[in-house]
């Protein structure tokens, strides 16, 4: 096994200079790919109206991205692992870059689709690998405040992710959405490149049939997710796919259990602080997304807001999530994760509630937006606790595997989260009349709030950091 590969030691000036670069380029990295994933949604009338586009195509406009971006993330991990995390990080960056450009200038659907799905591997293999940068710069004592930091950032993509979108499209035009990430992504790879140090994992070789497991696995639960709504639960196309992913994970597992070099080694699920924040990633993550679908809808179909006003509406939501992450990065260390993740999703799940109890046709925006801001404020009190519990939970030489598996379970988690809505609106309402929609809205919204406490619950069997010795 070759050993975990670190930056020689340098001077602390030098040293924390080094450190903020790493921040800066993984932080803004993050940003653009989160943003990505919900800037489209509100691009989506203006691209049908330009392109001429299907109904399926612009559906498949957002799915190709949050498909290949899953299903590859743990083989973006282990490959940053085996061949230089700088250098893999770099590269989804490019990849992410030039696909970028495909979109901005796609002629049709098909070709804008296959941008997105190519967008979707190069932040693959962006996301785990930053996670992974951070954990190696930066040491135990000081990652959950840098967390904190990224976790601010890439928050700053909830609320500008519809505003942006609404902004651009009435403001110039659609392919300007992707534009803007040409210029950025050639300038965050040259900082990568030149700021940022190399580091490895400690596995020689890479675990293919691992990676073959895992892929597949990945590619069946979340196609079979994404069809359910549309073609029903018990279709073909949704429950065959949902089967066989479900049957390659479970292969996956027993072939960890005996690959010479795993690329998920399963001791690492016997540490609580590790397996219980993988859980809540899962359902915090699976929560929000689903929540944020059906809320930026309630406020068009339901109160009759245009793209750009249901996106300035969103703001207050999305707005706590660039300053709250970074102070609970500062008292994680003081208190633990655990009262953070419990008590913010603790939060977000209330405020669910709240949205349930005085949603309707009739509702003003005035009712729901202290509960939005009590939602954001939770979802943002959680996210860098758990990402702080995950990561210290292993030893160095791990966390490449371990942010993998984290950024995994987080884009599974939202697949998961916006089909168990989807069901609990489709079992309550419907697009028919604005009424309508909102039987369905309160049923998906109570849906998201039940996810919030399974989380809470989940995150209240984390224990406390007591060593640093495997740190």
């Amino acid at each position: 096994m070759r050993a975990e590969t670190s930056p020689p030691p340098v001077p602390p000036a030098a040293g924390e200079a080094k450190r903020r670069w790493v921040l800066a380029v993984t932080s803004v990295a993050s940003l653009m790919v989160v943003l990505d994933a919900l800037v489209v949604a509100t691009a989506l009338t203006a691209i049908k109206d330009d392109l001429g586009a299907s109904v399926t195509e612009l559906e498949w406009t957002v799915n190709a991205y949050g498909l290949s971006f899953a299903v590859l993330l743990m083989t973006a991990a282990a490959a940053g692992d085996r061949w230089g995390r700088r250098r893999v990080f770099a590269a989804g960056l490019t990849l992410f870059t030039v696909a970028s450009l495909v979109c901005a200038v796609a002629p049709n659907g098909e070709i804008l689709i296959a941008g997105r799905v190519l967008q979707g591997v190069g932040a693959a293999f962006v996301m785990p690998l930053a996670l992974a940068l951070l954990g190696a710069a930066f040491p135990p004592d000081l990652r959950a405040k840098a967390l904190g930091v990224f976790a601010s950032v890439s928050g700053v993509a909830v609320p500008l992710g519809p505003l942006i979108g609404g902004a651009v499209v009435e403001g110039i035009s659609w392919p300007w959405i992707f534009w803007i990430n040409v210029p950025v992504g050639a300038v965050l790879v040259f900082f990568v490149l030149t700021r940022t140090e190399e580091s490895h994992g400690p596995d020689p070789a890479i675990d293919f049939p691992g990676l073959v497991l895992v892929g597949a696995g990945s590619f069946g639960v979340v196609w079979g997710l994404a069809q359910g709504g549309t073609a029903g639960w018990t279709s073909l196309a949704a429950a065959g796919p949902l089967v066989a992913g479900l049957l390659a994970i479970g292969a996956f597992v027993g072939w960890q259990r005996r690959a010479g070099h795993p690329m998920l080694p399963l001791h690492l699920f016997r540490s609580r602080r590790f397996a219980a924040g993988n859980v809540v990633i899962f359902l915090h993550w699976g929560s929000a997304l689903g929540a944020v679908f059906f809320m930026a809808q309630f406020l068009q179909a339901g109160l009759g807001y245009g793209p750009l006003a249901a996106g300035l509406a969103l703001a207050p939501w999305g707005l706590t999530t660039v300053v709250i992450p970074q102070r609970v990065g500062r008292l994680v260390g003081r208190f633990g994760e655990r009262p953070f993740i419990v008590a913010g999703l603790g939060l977000h799940s209330l405020a669910m509630v709240w949205i349930a109890l005085v949603a309707g046709p009739a509702s003003s925006y005035g009712a729901i937006v202290v509960p939005l801001v009590l939602s954001g404020a939770g979802i943002a009190m959680c996210l860098p606790a758990v990402q702080s519990a995950v990561l210290t939970s292993v030893e160095p030489r791990f966390i490449g595997k371990a942010s993998g598996a984290f950024s995994a379970m987080r884009q599974l988690g939202g697949a998961f989260g916006v089909a168990i809505l989807v069901i609990g609106f489709s079992a309550a309402g419907s697009y028919a009349s604005s009424e309508t929609f909102t039987d369905g809205f309160t049923a998906a919204i109570v849906a998201s709030a039940v996810l919030a406490a399974a989380g809470a619950l989940a995150g209240s069997v984390i224990s406390r950091r007591t060593t640093s010795a495997k740190e």
